[in-house]
């Protein structure tokens, strides 16, 4: 399926990132937080909604928003790019559906086969067995 996400329907934040970095990550907002409501989004079909909300369960809060952090860079604009690429990338998966399996017999060949290991192994085992004398 080819759905993107419209830019519009992003919002984008930006904060102070953690970890190592010194003064330049105690002073700048580096870390880009994307986030995108699934619940209420116009560019969705309701048949797509269903799917995302049932498929992101785990992913979304209460009010169906999707968010995805990025602060791996140290450039904002770099960690924006990331944040929602990542969000894209989520949702484009997540459309995806599974192939219906189509129902499948062995042929009678693998079927006879199957039987005929089972016969022999059989025959293993029962000439394992201890034979108890007649009295």
């Amino acid at each position: 399926m080819n759905f993107t996400i419209p830019d519009d329907e992003i919002v984008l934040r930006a904060s102070r990132s953690s970890g190592p970095g010194g003064q330049h990550v105690n002073t700048s907002a580096t870390r880009v937080e994307a986030r995108w409501n699934v619940r209420d989004s116009p560019s969705l079909s309701e048949t797509d909604r269903a799917w995302l909300l049932q498929r992101l369960a785990g992913r979304l809060d209460r009010a169906g928003v999707l968010r995805v952090v990025s602060s791996e860079q140290r450039s904002q604009l770099q960690n924006r790019a990331a944040a929602v690429a990542r969000l894209r990338e989520t949702v484009a998966t997540a459309l995806v559906r599974p192939k219906r399996r189509r129902k499948t017999k062995p042929s009678r060949a693998a079927e006879e086969a199957r039987l005929a290991r089972k016969r022999r192994r059989a025959d293993v085992k029962r000439r394992r067995r201890t034979v108890e004398p007649d009295e």
